[in-house]
């Protein structure tokens, strides 16, 4: 598995898709669900607004958005993942059949500009290539005062205990449950991802560099998430 590999990730994502939703809930005990719909509360998507899912794999968080908004229309997905789509399609189409679900790369959508009214991403900025080429294309397809928020695993560039919760948790839990489906190699690449992931400030930095008016981070679960909120 190569850090930043667009292929590899993909074959990785395709590969997990039949179990990430189950082992999210476990990893997270739930709390996942919780974290998802605290950004959506921050957020305020209300109906008759667009929005787009940016790495929206299984579908989770896309979903959730149309539960909050009471409608499955004007909602896109977009996920490098055609395996994970196909589980995203399945779970939607009895009751939110209207989600758009795009198999693409989300660095280079190929939709028009000045579009969304705002966007969502759950665990998929550090996935990706370029994080700040990320946000560059999310930028360009929000409407001008559009709103954002990315939610992923905090990043300790400096040692303290959170970091060393983290190491644990990911090295003595996620690795070796993960491994009782066959997958321990797989979501021991959470633990690498967060290497060279941006902190929060730095996350702050690449977003106002993209051309984000506003861009603030917030943490959650004590510290081991955080939240970019983000203004067009």
């Amino acid at each position: 598995m190569r850090l930043g590999n667009a292929k590899d990730i993909e074959e990785m994502f395709n590969s997990i898709s039949s179990n990430y939703d189950l082992l999210n809930d476990v990893f997270s005990f739930g709390l996942h669900r919780f974290w998802k719909r605290r950004l959506l509360d921050i957020l305020n998507p209300s109906f008759g607004e667009r929005w787009i899912d940016l790495c929206c794999g299984t579908g989770d968080m896309s979903i959730l958005l149309a539960r909050y908004m009471k409608s499955s229309q004007n909602i896109i997905g977009i996920d490098s993942a055609a395996q994970a789509l196909l589980v995203a399609k399945e779970r939607s189409k009895q009751n939110y059949s209207s989600i758009k679900w795009i198999n693409g790369d989300v660095i280079e959508t190929n939709l028009a500009s000045n579009q969304f009214d705002g966007f969502l991403m759950a665990y998929g900025l550090r996935n990706l290539a370029s994080p700040y080429a990320g946000l560059r294309e999310a930028f360009r397809i929000l409407k001008p005062g559009g709103r954002a928020g990315i939610l992923d695993f905090r990043s300790f560039q400096e040692p303290s205990i959170q970091g060393l919760f983290q190491k644990i948790y990911l090295s003595l839990y996620v690795v070796p449950i993960s491994s009782l489906f066959g997958l321990g190699k797989e979501y021991s690449y959470i633990k690498k991802s967060l290497i060279n992931f941006p902190s929060g400030e730095k996350q702050i930095h690449l977003a106002l560099s993209a051309g984000f008016k506003k861009a603030k981070y917030r943490t959650l679960a004590m510290g081991q998430m955080g939240v970019l909120l983000l203004e067009a």
